[in-house]
């Protein structure tokens, strides 16, 4: 058992020695990727702190033998979509994240405007172009979080081969989606 799923099991049973541990390894790599998106320290430090009490709130539902990072960053990207909705139409936060309105449509970034909705349909569409074993892949591995070894070990397909199709599943829907680029990285990438 690696270090990680050791101090995962400890936190369920209510370690907060190992849920510091934790924060204190992925705070800052959670950090950078919400003020990459959001260009405010306040806002990302609210979402890290936000994500980690949830974390703690719910520890009973981590599954060890998943990716820890992936249900963290899942976590905050839905508090950081969450944010983005609640704020978006508010002059206030669009000055808070350095940019005027003008500039949000001069740079064609219409995407914060789109609800998830629109993404989610757009996304189905998109992954309707993948072969179909690309799009078992994308699903298991970027919606569900399945590490790339575990589905290796489920087709019996070497992880290098399965790193391959994704690298083109990603590709390919990141071409479909360029209008939802800041979804798509929200929802994708972490």
């Amino acid at each position: 058992m690696d270090q990680e799923q050791d101090a995962l099991r400890k936190l369920m049973a209510g370690s907060y020695k190992d849920f510091t541990r934790l924060y204190e390894e992925y705070a800052p790599r959670l950090y950078a990727f919400v003020l990459t998106l959001t260009h405010s320290e306040t806002v990302a430090q609210d979402i890290v702190q936000e994500t980690f009490l949830k974390v703690w709130l719910k520890r009973d539902q981590i599954d060890p033998s998943c990716s820890f990072k992936s249900w963290l960053f899942t976590i905050a990207r839905n508090h950081l979509l969450n944010e983005f909705r609640n704020r978006l139409n508010r002059t206030h936060f669009l000055q808070e994240i350095g940019m005027e309105e003008k500039e949000l449509l001069a740079e064609n970034n219409v995407e914060l405007n789109l609800s998830i909705q629109e993404f989610n349909q757009a996304l189905e569409k998109a992954k309707e172009k993948l072969t179909p074993r690309q799009r078992e892949l994308f699903e298991w591995n970027r919606e569900q979080g399945v590490p790339v070894a575990e589905i290796a070990a489920r087709i019996s397909m070497l992880e290098q081969s399965v790193r391959n199709q994704l690298s083109q599943a990603v590709v390919r829907l990141r071409e479909e989606l360029k209008s939802f680029s800041v979804l798509f990285l929200l929802f994708f990438f972490h």
